[in-house]
């Protein structure tokens, strides 16, 4: 049996050049879950500790129909409810809404399905926050960061300018696709691509 992988499949959606870009993007399913609260803060962790166990139960009920998949990386979109610039707000005030991205054949019903079961199994009552969503971001200015996530806003910065000289607008929510793992990866060499909805 064959894994659908999305992140070979789609590579389209999984990569991005080191140079801004634009891609259109169509509709797309996602275990969502929203929270508030600094990168990789306990409210964060705790949101990444419901997605992951959910997303598994979900693979597990396809892979016994022999539909088995990989689950994708970790996602993230970002704001805050101010006038500032999102650097000039306190970490501790940073919205977000973390992703896992769903193959097409998964249906709400099974979503629903893997819900109960995982919480029964597991006891992780935060997955009860999980919503199963359809997003489409359409057109987006893209890059791909490579480095610390501290070393993001000259990116961010570039990315707007890109979007000024273009006559863009924003359109959507800053988002992040984590292709590393922080934990396995050296500071300088963490990709992550960065990629705004414009209109």
């Amino acid at each position: 049996m064959e894994k659908n992988d999305l992140v070979k499949q789609d590579k389209d959606y999984y990569s991005a050049k080191t140079k801004l870009e634009i891609k259109e993007f169509k509709e797309l399913k996602f275990l969502v879950i929203i929270g508030k609260g600094e990168p990789a803060g306990k409210e964060f962790n705790a949101a990444v500790e419901a997605l992951y166990p959910l997303a598994y139960g979900i693979k597990n009920i396809y892979k016994k129909q022999e539909k088995d998949f990989t689950v994708p990386k970790l996602e993230g979109l970002w704001w805050v409810n101010s006038d500032k610039n999102a650097l000039e707000v306190p970490r501790s005030e940073w919205h977000w809404k973390l992703l896992i991205r769903m193959p097409d054949f998964v249906t709400g019903e099974k979503f629903e399905q893997a819900k109960v079961e995982v919480i029964n199994k597991k006891g992780i009552h935060k997955i009860n926050e999980i919503q199963f969503e359809e997003i489409t971001e359409g057109k987006c200015v893209q890059i791909l960061h490579i480095g610390p996530y501290s070393t993001e806003p000259e990116t961010i910065e570039n990315m707007k300018t890109f979007m000024q000289d273009n006559k863009l607008v924003e359109n959507g929510l800053h988002h992040e696709i984590y292709l590393s793992d922080p934990r396995k990866t050296a500071p300088e060499k963490i990709k992550t691509i960065l990629r705004q909805p414009v209109k």
